[in-house]
């Protein structure tokens, strides 16, 4: 699914309600969505080269 993006700010593809009913201890500042966001679309997108280069479409578990 594509992102949406509204001028210069992109839709987040983490879901901050999950991330925040998965941390169990600490508050979660607003800006820590964001920073996770973006590690999460680096993530990917190193999957993505690495499924590349082994010549393959479908990004798999040991592309993490």
């Amino acid at each position: 699914m594509a992102t949406k993006t509204t001028g210069a700010k992109k839709d987040l593809i983490i879901s901050k309600t999950r991330t925040k009913d998965a941390v169990k201890k600490c508050n979660v500042a607003g800006d820590f969505y964001g920073a996770l966001d973006r590690k999460v679309r680096e993530i990917i997108t190193s999957a993505e080269v690495r499924a590349t280069a082994n010549k393959r479409k479908t990004l798999k578990p040991q592309d993490l």
